[in-house]
C-alpha cells in the first residue's frame, strides 16, 4: 500500500526539500517510513488512505527534524532563508551573490548563521 502513494511520500517531501537544508532523498525516505507505519495501522472503514498517510508521512518528517533540530526557537522564515543561502554557497555562488540574491545584508545574514546553527546537544548522563 505504501508503494501505492508513493508519489504522496515525493511530493511531501519535496514540501520539506525546499524549507530546509536537508537532501530531499532522505526526507522521502522517511515518507516511506511514515507510509509504511501508516499501511500498518490502517482500517479502511474508516475513510481513504491518502490523508491518513500523509498525517504519518508529515509526522515522521516533523519528528525527525524535531529530534535533529535547533535548540533555539528560530523563526520559520529566517530557517528558509538559510536553507537557500546554504544551497546556494554549495552550487559556488560566492557570498556577495548570495546575500544579493536572497536579498539581505552581511549582518543579517550573519544572525541568521548563528541562530540556525545551534544544535542540541545531548551529553550522557553519568
Amino acid at each position: 500500500m505504501a508503494l501505492e502513494h508513493m508519489d504522496l511520500a515525493e511530493k511531501i517531501a519535496g514540501n520539506f526539500a525546499r524549507r530546509t537544508i536537508h537532501p530531499k532523498e532522505d526526507l522521502l525516505q522517511l515518507a516511506m517510513i511514515g507510509l509504511i507505519k501508516a499501511a500498518r495501522r490502517y482500517d479502511p472503514s474508516r475513510g481513504p488512505f491518502r490523508p491518513y498517510g500523509r498525517t504519518y508521512a508529515n509526522g515522521e518528517i516533523t519528528h525527525f527534524l524535531r529530534d535533529n533540530g535547533f535548540l533555539l526557537k528560530v523563526p520559520p522564515t529566517w530557517r528558509e532563508l538559510h536553507a537557500r543561502g546554504q544551497r546556494l554557497l554549495t552550487t559556488g555562488v560566492g557570498v556577495d551573490e548570495m546575500l544579493k540574491r536572497i536579498g539581505m545584508s552581511r549582518a543579517q545574514w550573519i544572525q541568521i548563521v548563528d541562530a540556525c546553527s545551534v544544535r542540541v546537544v545531548a551529553f550522557p548522563v553519568e
